[in-house]
């Protein structure tokens, strides 16, 4: 016996000889011994400890191990260590030839009593730390925390007791006899090939933050996954080969062919000219104002910025998170953004800065949404000198050490299916694009550089299978998330959530948002500074809020351990105020006892109206933004106006097909956005773009003219932010000022106001004002009246972006304070029933996210997963946990012309819809979202074409099959996919909808 207490694995080579990792079929054609993939994972975790880990992940770990230089042993112990459960029967029951030759060196086990139990080798592993390590010395609060990462290595952390072998295998599924002593052996010489002398040595000196050594988890799952693939590490089964040293060499020749790396390593503060050198303009008085807000601060924090649409918030972010990465040792940046359509041109922004660092950055840049496969530069990016198809070799691995099915590949995979990689569908090893291995599902965070949407972030705060890897690839980055003020209160829950695990992980984050309610910025700080010092909870009472707009609000926890820092400043913004002009355009709603034809009646009167408005304000040319609240009103509002406007008319919405809607958005763009270097002036004389909320944020486009369904006042000013966004921009007649005209409310009665409505105090001292159904369904009638208030008392207009602080903080005001005396009684019912909702979301929430209520200060990932998560497989049923409301469908649109199918644009399949490869992009392209009233219907009555099944990208998707006059039944009701409208119903349903 050793000093430890634990025998030296040199004389047990009889056993180490014949214990197996992997077996022949999983292993390149040679058995794999487990002393062998031990090492090799050691020697993967080696190579990304001096070529992937963000500088401030290796001080963490030399931390731990006891000082500077001593992390690298640890970290590779720690990754090599995590199969030593596989020395148990249980495991090494399972390959039969395998069996035999372990039972014949005299480790034996009763089979009858193993074969009626289950004991993942995972468990195993922490159950054999419990033992092995006090044994070698080590104290029981660092056994405490390394154990778990062991027991969690396949994707959730049981508690203690779940680790322990079922009493009724009566002692045969740990193994008696000379089992104790192979696995001692193991782990002995395991730790001696590390170059320790003996497991006391190993004990680390500190224990890390539970946010720590969740980030550490998902690394030793990345270097066991590294370790596991077949065909960079061959088996090796003669225990003389089985060295260190062999292992090195097998993980360069692996990390070099994988092309894995990380990001900026270590990195210079940026100077002041760096602005000017990233992005070739001097930088305005806010982004210079974020820059210095992020020299300030001591340790990492919490930076958030508030500035009005247009003023440069971004690449401000980008440049205060270049100041960070470098003061605090991150090695790249994750960009969140709310929706894949804001994702795409974020992805073409963030390589441009990246590559103005380093130029060789930029092709380390992901795009992670599900989907990303219509980005046309994502696309260029991958398929780009790709030669002929190979595997993708890149699986997990299941609790058995064998490989992983479908299920861990979703959405994160390069064409979103395992199978598409196995049948050949994907290119050589990119020669532009970031490493393939991390194209794999749930490893898409851990590339150096990614742009996604916020739903990235929010997984990581999931109690869901392999969240440690989210984890990691958040941490030892900076996390830079925008329009934060569109997440939702259950979408919030979850923001909290993540913001607690990446302040206990040191995390620097930097928030945006043109419009953050002052409680809503209080929170997220609270959240943050919380996971800084691992309380439950932590408000920060002396928190000043921000006089002025643009605004920074910089928080830190002191590295004396003093208490929280601030830094909040305000300056004036890069241009004058807008002086918007509001007006009114009442219109008739029905009550809801009305017919349908009644509705349609009025909406048609509405949407005269609009046109009739229209037509006057642009006889002498202009380009106007209309936005409404519902799928429905937008299309019937384009049909009215194509009438008199032909092809002067735009539509987009959410039920459009993801390709056209991609094409239409660019459009979009490229006639409103602004102009580029290069490219000429392409503003029509004439346009009008008729939208839903996709408009809303995001989507850099310049309008003279807004009409908009009345919606919470952050959102209007958001629709207002399109408004004369571009300085250059020729304008002409009334339209040199900015109006935005209010639609979708009407008199308490439904009637329509009289035509010289302007709101005031007349206004007010009528009963309050009735609001179109749909608008009160996604909103609640709370806000829509807070809204109104202000609206009807803005009879003078408003100074643009100077009044939105205030605005919004009235907006999101309580109960009925601050309303007129004539609305007081249904603005209290309507606040009680907008909170007690709010509350019963926010509950809802709180039984998916990664710690429950008074685990919030736990020290160890013991337990972490106490339950399941249902439906939390691929990122698209995540979706559903970090996202409220109804549940929808995307089905794929395809016409049926006899006895041939066709794409939306009417190129011919086969009679069984088999999809050859020069059309797949087309047919993905007819994906629609159905509203959530056909989700049941289209469970039953939908499924894919038959020549679709096995197919690796279509197998799982069900067509919406439609005629030659694009139109089908679903649910008992007729619906069209028409090539302008998108998706139609033929009858609006009963009662408020989307």
């Amino acid at each position: 016996m050793s000093g430890s207490g634990v025998e030296s694995g040199s004389g047990c080579d009889d056993l180490l000889g014949v214990l197996w990792g992997k077996s022949e079929e999983k292993a390149d054609g040679s058995m794999n011994l487990l002393l062998s993939h031990l090492l090799d994972t050691a020697a993967v975790a080696e190579r990304m400890w001096d070529d992937f880990l963000a500088p401030s992940t290796r001080r963490m770990l030399d931390e731990t191990a006891g000082g500077l230089g001593r992390g690298r042993r640890l970290f590779a112990w720690l990754c090599g260590v995590h199969d030593c459960g596989k020395a148990t029967p249980a495991f090494q029951r399972m390959w039969v030839k395998g069996a035999e030759s372990v039972r014949a060196a005299g480790l034996g086990w009763s089979e009858p009593a193993i074969a009626r139990c289950r004991w993942r080798h995972d468990r195993a592993g922490g159950y054999l730390l419990q033992e092995l390590l006090p044994k070698g010395g080590w104290r029981e609060e660092q056994v405490a925390w390394v154990w778990p990462l062991v027991a969690g290595h396949h994707g959730a952390f049981p508690d203690r007791a779940a680790t322990k072998p079922a009493r009724k295998a009566r002692g045969q599924l740990a193994g008696g006899g000379r089992w104790p002593e192979a696995q001692q052996a193991l782990v002995q010489r395991f730790t001696e090939e590390l170059g320790f002398g003996d497991l006391a040595e190993v004990e680390p000196c500190r224990v890390p933050s539970r946010a720590a050594q969740l980030h550490l988890s998902g690394l030793i799952v990345m270097a066991d996954w590294i370790a596991s693939d077949e065909k960079q590490f061959k088996g090796v089964d003669v225990l003389a080969m089985v060295t260190l040293d062999h292992a090195r060499a097998r993980a360069g020749l692996a990390w070099e062919a994988l092309r894995l790396r990380g990001g900026w390593g270590g990195l210079a503060e940026p100077g002041p000219e760096a602005f000017g050198d990233r992005f070739g303009q001097s930088p305005r008085p806010s982004q210079r104002m974020v820059m210095e807000a992020a020299r300030r601060m001591e340790a990492p924090g919490l930076l958030v910025v508030e500035a009005p649409m247009g003023e440069g918030k971004t690449k401000a972010a980008l440049l205060a998170a270049e100041i960070l990465a470098a003061k605090f040792g991150a090695d790249g940046v994750f960009v969140g953004m709310p929706t894949q359509s804001t994702s795409d041109p974020m992805f073409s922004q963030v390589r441009t800065w990246v590559a103005a660092v380093d130029k060789d950055l930029a092709s380390r840049v992901a795009l992670l949404h599900g989907k990303r496969m219509f980005n046309k530069e994502w696309r260029e990016l991958l398929e780009s000198d790709c030669a002929s198809a190979s595997e993708a070799r890149f699986g997990g691995i299941d609790e058995y050490g064998e490989c992983e099915g479908d299920d861990l590949y979703g959405d994160g995979d390069l064409y979103g299916d395992s199978v598409a990689a196995r049948k050949g569908m994907l290119p050589q090893p990119l020669s532009r694009g970031p490493a393939e291995w991390f194209l794999g599902a749930k490893r898409g965070l851990l590339c150096p550089f990614v742009v996604g949407t916020i739903d990235q972030l929010l997984f990581a705060a999931t109690r869901t299978r392999h969240v440690m890897l989210r984890m990691a690839g958040l941490a030892g980055k900076v996390v830079v998330l925008d329009e934060i003020h569109a997440a939702d209160v259950y979408m919030s829950q979850f923001l909290k959530e993540g913001l607690r695990w990446l302040g206990q992980a040191g995390v620097p984050v930097v928030l945006l948002s043109a419009t953050l309610p002052p409680r809503q910025r209080r929170e997220l700080i609270d959240a943050y500074l919380a996971g800084a010092v691992s309380r439950e909870e932590f408000t920060v009472e002396s928190l000043p809020d921000p006089l002025g707009y643009p605004s920074v609000s910089a928080t830190w926890m002191a590295p004396d351990g003093s208490g929280p820092r601030f830094a909040v400043e305000d300056c004036a913004g890069w241009r004058d105020d807008l002086s918007v002009a509001v007006e009114f355009m009442p219109e008739v709603i029905p009550g809801p006892q009305a017919s349908y034809e009644q509705r349609e009646a009025v909406k048609a009167e509405a949407n005269a109206s609009v046109a009739a408005y229209l037509g006057r304000e642009l006889a002498d040319g202009g380009c106007a933004l209309v936005i409404r609240n519902t799928v429905d009103r937008a299309q019937s509002l384009y049909t009215e106006l194509r009438k008199s406007f032909g092809d002067d008319v735009l539509l987009l919405h959410g039920r459009i097909a993801v390709g056209p809607r991609a094409d239409r958005t660019e459009e979009c763009l490229r006639l409103l956005g602004a102009e580029k270097k290069g490219r000429p002036p392409s503003r029509p004389a004439r346009l009008i773009v008729v939208a839903t909320q996709i408009a809303e944020q995001s989507f850099d486009v310049d309008a003279d003219l807004l009409i908009t369904d009345l919606a919470p006042i952050d959102l209007v000013l958001q629709r207002v932010g399109r408004l004369h966004r571009h300085e250059k921009t020729r304008r002409c007649g009334r339209l040199n000022r900015p109006r935005v005209v209010i639609t979708g409310f009407a008199s308490a009665d439904g009637t329509c106001e009289a035509p010289g409505f302007e709101g005031g105090t007349t206004a007010l001292e009528r009963p309050a004002p009735r609001f179109l159904g749909g608008s009160e369904f996604i909103y609640g009638r709370h806000l829509l009246l807070r809204a109104a208030v202000l609206l009807f008392t803005a009879v003078d207009g408003w100074r643009v972006p100077g009044q939105v602080p205030e605005l919004v903080a009235l907006g999101y005001g309580e109960g009925e304070d601050g309303m007129p005396r004539a609305w007081r009684k249904d603005a209290e019912s309507a606040w009680l029933r907008w909170e007690g909702e709010q509350r019963r979301r926010a509950d809802n929430a709180s039984g998916c996210l990664l710690t429950r209520r008074g685990d919030k200060e736990g020290t160890t990932l013991s337990g972490l997963h106490y339950s399941s998560v249902p439906g939390a497989g691929r990122d698209t049923d995540l979706d559903a946990v970090v996202r409220d409301g109804e549940a929808s469908t995307e089905v794929i649109v395809v016409i049926q012309d006899g006895e041939t199918y066709r794409t939306l644009s009417g190129r011919a399949l086969t009679v069984n819809g088999d999809v050859p490869d020069e059309l797949l992009e087309e047919v993905l392209g007819g994906t629609v979202r159905l509203p959530p009233r056909y989700t049941a219907a289209a469970a039953l009555e939908l499924a894919p074409l038959p020549g679709w099944l096995g197919h690796p990208r279509l197998g799982y998707s069900p067509a919406l099959v439609v005629d030659s006059g694009r139109g089908t039944v679903l649910a008992d009701r007729v619906v069209r996919y028409e090539k302008d409208l998108g998706l139609v119903e033929e009858r609006a349903p009963a009662g408020p909808g989307r």
